[in-house]
């Protein structure tokens, strides 16, 4: 019991992060919470977009990509490189076709040809698109925090928070299953 509140511990770390998330040990205001919130999920979409333009310039700039899809039976996908620094190189494997590397098994480049990318200029302008969708939801979160912040009567109100999620769940829904057939179909 001594030894948790000495300074030999990291204890007082954790303390420090305790109450984060415990909005009510902020604030007692309630629209400024919500707004808060709602602020932070554009952020988080900011920080997922951020990480998929990272995924495709990391597959336009050190894969074998191009490569696979010019035969993904007998090239296997790859999309790093260990690089000769004391001795671990011998991590890199044959992928065929004149590449070394290490195979990779989790489907990006299915799913990369799937959506009908077919050149590693494709993969950099998604990297590049992904990149301002990241800087718009960064803007959205800060306009909607600082310039434009919602009442809290539009929190509040169930059915335009109904229509709101319907709407993009049913569209984003129409959208996927639309593709999917597109896709299957050809």
């Amino acid at each position: 019991r001594t030894i948790a509140k000495g300074p030999d511990t990291t204890t007082w770390i954790w303390n420090l992060h305790v109450d984060a998330h415990d909005f009510d040990s902020h604030t007692n205001d309630l629209e400024k919470i919500s707004r808060k919130i709602f602020s932070a999920h554009f952020s988080q979409l900011s920080i997922i977009f951020l990480w998929l333009s990272g995924m495709y310039f990391h597959g336009a700039r050190f894969s074998n990509y191009e490569a696979w899809l010019s035969n993904p039976t007998h090239i296997g996908p790859s999309a790093q490189v260990v690089w000769p620094i004391v001795g671990q190189e011998i991590l890199n494997g044959d992928m065929g076709g004149g590449f070394q590397g290490i195979q990779i098994t989790f489907g990006f480049f299915q799913i990369w040809r799937a959506f009908g990318i077919t050149s590693e200029l494709q993969l950099y302008c998604t990297t590049i698109g992904a990149m301002v969708f990241a800087a718009l939801m960064l803007f959205a979160g800060w306009f909607h925090d600082h310039k434009a912040a919602p009442k809290l009567a539009w929190f509040q109100d169930v059915e335009s928070m109904l229509n709101h999620h319907l709407a993009g769940l049913l569209g984003l829904g129409s959208l996927s299953w639309a593709g999917h057939q597109v896709h299957v179909s050809l």
